[in-house]
């Protein structure tokens, strides 16, 4: 008989079930209440009785644990300077997408050489998000494989759905059943309607294939999910966080029966792919909140210890990013501080000094 299966398979390595590395690495009772209170927090801003700016902040992708953990000290005292108008969630993103091939991210190949240990790398990745958790500082990421979700969400107080997976329809089942809210990033070429569409998919029920917490393959049932927003990130057409483009994408929002709440992405297509610039974007949308805009929740910002980007190699720098370029940490301190401060001083009717980053400003866009 001939084959007709697995042709262009090499091998099929067993996975531990959600279950066993959940006994490995239980769920601590700080870093439940850290996720709980997190998650709470976020539903709050998003419905609009919380006027604290949501930050999600923190490096393009982890490669290294002892790196995050001491990105997560600093970033925890900073939260906890800046809670009464900021509310901070570290960005700890162990999957990144691709456009043709590159490095997959923690999980994938936690080693960086290509030997794709993914059973290690999903247990570093549990016992990073941990750790961070259990300094009372919650952690969002990415949600771009179908599967880990089963392994980490338990630990994740705010995810994405990235601009080259918001249009799969494997994502926006996905998201529908996520215990946390989710924002939906606008699509590569800026558009709007891929974003929309997905939201509105994800508030519905969905039946869809999965794994169930023994690693069994099943059919997953989900309610929707009532607290999905719009992530703006610029696009192949420039930047989308000024003003005329914040209320334009307010008007699709409501237009479509959907909740007017955008987080504004600083990097990406937003600052041309140059992390000083996310600067620029913090302070427009800042002023637009102040000037009375009531649709921007919150905000991102790629950030690191040490700011720019290296290739992987046998010797790397500590703290610099191996994906996309981040802002360094003293900045990062800096214009958060300084956002914390026009916040709050806007009761005394004190505001920043206007600074209009027009898409000329910040110059042509990297395509």
């Amino acid at each position: 008989m001939k084959l007709t299966e697995n042709l262009n398979v090499v091998d099929v390595l067993p996975l531990i079930s959600p279950k066993k590395l959940k006994e490995l690495l239980p769920v601590s009772e700080t870093a439940a209440e850290t996720v709980f209170n997190a998650r709470n927090s976020i539903k709050q801003i998003l419905a609009g009785n919380d006027r604290r700016l949501l930050v999600i902040v923190g490096p393009c992708s982890i490669h290294e644990a002892e790196a995050a953990f001491d990105y997560a000290k600093r970033l925890k005292k900073l939260a906890d300077e800046v809670s009464e108008t900021i509310l901070i969630v570290m960005r700890v993103y162990f999957e990144k997408p691709r456009t043709t091939v590159g490095w997959k991210g923690l999980i994938n190949d936690p080693d960086l050489d290509g030997s794709h240990k993914i059973n290690k790398g999903i247990e570093l990745a549990r016992k990073i998000l941990l750790e961070i958790n259990n300094l009372g500082l919650p952690c969002a990421t990415e949600t771009l494989d179908p599967i880990t979700p089963q392994y980490l969400a338990d630990l994740i107080s705010w995810s994405a759905i990235g601009a080259r997976t918001t249009e799969s329809q494997t994502h926006r089942e996905l998201a529908s059943g996520l215990s946390m809210p989710v924002g939906f990033k606008n699509g590569t070429n800026g558009g709007l309607d891929v974003a929309l569409n997905a939201m509105k998919s994800s508030l519905q029920p969905h039946h869809f294939l999965g794994i169930n917490q023994e690693g069994l393959s099943s059919v997953i049932q989900t309610s929707g999910n009532d607290y999905v927003h719009l992530v703006l990130r610029g696009g192949s057409n420039g930047p989308n966080f000024d003003a005329v483009s914040i209320h334009n994408a307010a008007d699709a929002l409501a237009a479509g029966g959907l909740p007017q709440a955008i987080l504004i992405d600083c990097n990406h297509a937003n600052s041309g792919k140059d992390p000083s610039r996310q600067e620029l974007v913090l302070r427009n949308s800042i002023l637009q909140i102040l000037d009375g805009d009531q649709s921007i929740i919150g905000t991102m910002i790629e950030s690191n210890i040490n700011g720019g980007n290296q290739p992987i190699s046998m010797e790397m720098k500590y703290g610099v990013s191996v994906t996309d370029a981040c802002l360094d940490w003293e900045n990062t301190n800096r214009i958060l501080i300084n956002a914390q401060d026009a916040l709050k001083n806007n009761r005394n009717n004190i505001t920043l000094t206007p600074f209009n980053a027009t898409k000329q400003q910040l110059g042509n866009v990297q395509r």
